[in-house]
């Protein structure tokens, strides 16, 4: 939805709850778009990797299994797409 300023200005409430909805609302100035008016969201922190070194144990014996391993890597992704 595109609305010009002096309509933004007087439907401000409309307009967010819209937005919040998930509709795409575009404020134009002189007919061009000027800003898209978008529901807050509280920002993500970045996952940091690692953390738990030390607590994972792979057994030793985890890739002698020859009939397993074969199968992962004979095996294609997408099967019938070729």
């Amino acid at each position: 939805m595109r609305v010009n300023m002096h309509e933004a200005k007087s439907q401000l409430s409309r307009l967010a709850k819209l937005a919040r909805e998930g509709e795409e609302v575009v404020i134009c100035n002189s007919g061009q778009p000027w800003v898209r008016l978008t529901p807050y969201r509280e920002p993500v922190e970045p996952r940091q990797p690692g953390g738990l070194e030390g607590q994972i144990v792979i057994a030793p014996d985890f890739d002698d299994d020859v009939e397993i391993t074969t199968a992962f890597e004979n095996s294609r992704i997408f099967p019938g797409a070729d």
